[in-house]
């Protein structure tokens, strides 16, 4: 037997370990603190953040983010098992996450946080270093022995020994968000997964079936009020409905985001004309939204956005380019970002669209005046296709403008961003898992 199988994998149990991420979470909140000031130093020094600053500084503003949000996960992570030990649900599974979890954030913290497979951000690109954490033993031990080889082999026996149930560990979920979860499990095990590898394979749209069927199960207005034709229900719902559905195919997973991001778009920002017309009939599914927003050579600096939209009586005439467009061709609404002041080449010159067109198909995907587009070969995320769209004086009644006034476009769209950062984050946890419980699977043949 090797030394990793003999090394134990537990490195403490029940409240020894909670109170050990307790006091890792001091360190940590130090260390961020000292990095809140080192990139505060270069990209506001005057209190404001300076733009030019911050693109001069934009990797390390961009890793400072990373950190910021791994020792917000650690906060959620040490709640979460705090809660289930006060209602003595706390066991190994959720003992070896824990700890595990521990010493993966805190270890990228301290020698390197992976943004991507060429970005890895460290401490010294702030100017800083790592003593707040190392310099701290509950850290060290967590680091150093909480994300044991140890800890993940029993981690992955777990996992193998609960395949039937897809169930890893107890996420904390209430009554309701379990009977949800549930629910969306039978879904996806049922109208999804035996048919998600033929989708992906021929590059196939959803079946409109299933799209109706989540619209009558409220995939699409989760979190909208009631009053508005939601079920008023919160993000931790979306997220395991997300979740789920992912688990069965990501394109499923994916669905509800475009409608999440319009509903929350034009309930807090629409006028009341406009939340009359489309608030209901999305959450309902009867409207496809999709959101037109990035650009060729702009990527997600979205204050960069060229395509123009000229006012011309009743109407706007909109040109210029869009790319990376999901389920354009049959969605019935676009959320557009267009640039309404022609003077101003940075956010404030903004506007934001509830554009209609009409509903398209593999022969005619974009079948609307002013409007083409061609779709994007992609090798997965497949189900609603990419596109890239030209506009060449597409008309947008000038009604159609969100909240109906100009250049706040960019505001409303941030607002809406949080939404979108929970799904993203929702749909890889439900194809990580999915991924866990096939090498699982593949392990055990």
């Amino acid at each position: 037997m090797n030394a990793a199988a003999e090394a134990p994998a537990l490195i403490a149990v029940d409240a020894e370990l909670r109170a050990l991420c307790h006091d890792a979470l001091g360190a940590a909140d130090a260390y961020l603190a000292i990095a809140t000031q080192a990139c505060g130093d270069r990209i506001a020094p005057d209190g404001g953040i300076d733009r030019v600053a911050l693109d001069a500084h934009q990797f390390a503003a961009h890793g400072f983010a990373w950190a910021a949000t791994y020792v917000a996960a650690l906060h959620q992570l040490h709640g979460w098992a705090e809660r289930l030990a006060a209602e003595s649900r706390f066991g190994l599974f959720e003992t070896l996450i824990l700890q595990a979890g521990f010493g993966e954030y805190l270890s990228q913290l301290a020698h390197g946080i992976t943004m991507s497979q060429d970005e890895v951000f460290r401490p010294h690109h702030l100017g800083i270093d790592a003593t707040a954490l190392l310099d701290n033993a509950a850290c060290r031990h967590l680091i150093y022995d909480g994300n044991s080889i140890a800890a993940r082999m029993r981690l992955a026996e777990l996992v193998a020994a609960n395949l039937d149930t897809g169930i890893f560990g107890d996420a904390g979920l209430d009554e309701t968000n379990t009977m949800i979860r549930e629910q969306f499990q039978r879904f996806a095990a049922e109208k999804v997964a035996p048919f998600a590898n033929d989708w992906h394979i021929d590059d196939q749209f959803i079946p409109m079936e299933v799209i109706e069927e989540m619209g009558e199960l409220g995939v699409f207005g989760l979190t909208l009020p009631e009053a508005d034709g939601g079920l008023g229900m919160g993000k931790i719902a979306m997220c395991v409905v997300t979740e789920e559905l992912s688990r069965g195919y990501i394109g499923v997973g994916s669905l509800g985001t475009r409608s999440e991001i319009a509903c929350e778009l034009i309930r807090v920002n629409g006028t009341a004309e406009q939340k009359e017309r489309y608030l209901a009939r999305i959450a309902s599914g009867e409207i496809l939204p999709t959101a037109v927003f990035t650009e060729p050579n702009v990527g997600s600096d979205l204050g960069a956005v060229r395509t123009r939209a000229v006012r011309d009586g009743d109407v706007y005439r909109i040109t210029g380019n869009k790319t990376w467009i999901t389920h354009g061709a049959r969605s019935d609404l676009m959320t557009l970002m267009a640039r309404t002041d022609s003077a101003d080449e940075h956010y404030r010159g903004l506007t934001m669209f509830l554009a209609e067109k009409p509903r398209g198909d593999d022969a005619d995907p974009f079948p609307a005046p002013g409007m083409s587009g061609t779709d994007i070969r992609v090798l997965g995320y497949r189900g609603m296709k990419e596109y890239e769209i030209a506009f060449d004086g597409f008309e947008v009644p000038a009604a159609a403008a969100l909240g109906g006034s100009e250049g706040d476009g960019f505001r409303q769209l941030m607002a809406t961003f949080e939404t979108a950062r929970i799904q993203t984050a929702a749909r890889a946890t439900g194809v990580a898992q999915n991924a866990l419980d096939l090498a699982a699977r593949y392990a055990a043949d």
